[in-house]
């Protein structure tokens, strides 16, 4: 079997098979979690929804369908990335609103604080996006949303993606 580098030390996993969230499992039951695991998400709108359906308090902004969420760090319900170990991490998002004649300010929010954010208020167009990305030094438990600082979202949801992934572990 091959060993396992973890912080310098080596350990050696005998009758090992790998599972498909990339920890590795010994004949005696013990897991062992490799630095190659992969983490990956991308959620989106699947219908339009008015600012109703966000948290008025919070100005989360949801999402209610998941393209890919390898490793199961985004949480649906919350629309909230958990970091599963420390690394550098890609976040990249794109929201549209419709027909609204008014700004527009969206932010990436890291453990309740704003690192990107991306604008859009052109009054003349029916549609326009909100877009960033960036790459985050993020620790384990961090968590990353996207916040709504400024304006109404109305219509257009369904071109609406937020996604990210672990570029690599640290």
């Amino acid at each position: 079997t091959e060993p396992i580098v973890l912080e310098g030390k080596c350990l050696v996993v005998c009758d090992s098979s790998p599972s498909a969230d990339g920890a590795i499992t010994s004949s005696l039951g013990i897991s062992v979690r490799s630095g190659s695991a992969k983490v990956a998400f991308s959620a989106t709108r699947s219908t339009n929804h008015e600012p109703s359906e966000m948290s008025n308090r919070t100005m989360t902004i949801y999402f209610d369908q998941v393209l890919v969420n390898i490793g199961n760090h985004f949480d649906l319900t919350s629309s909230i990335f958990v970091a599963p170990r420390k690394g550098i991490y890609s976040f990249s998002f794109h929201v549209v609103k419709v027909y609204n004649r008014q700004t527009i300010q969206v932010s990436l929010m890291q453990n309740g604080y704003p690192v990107i954010s991306a604008f859009a208020g052109d009054q003349d167009v029916t549609r326009e996006a909100a877009s960033n990305g960036v790459l985050l030094l993020m620790e384990r438990e961090d968590k990353v949303h996207l916040k709504l600082e400024r304006g109404n979202l109305m219509g257009g949801w369904k071109y609406s993606t937020f996604s990210g992934f672990l570029v690599f572990p640290l």
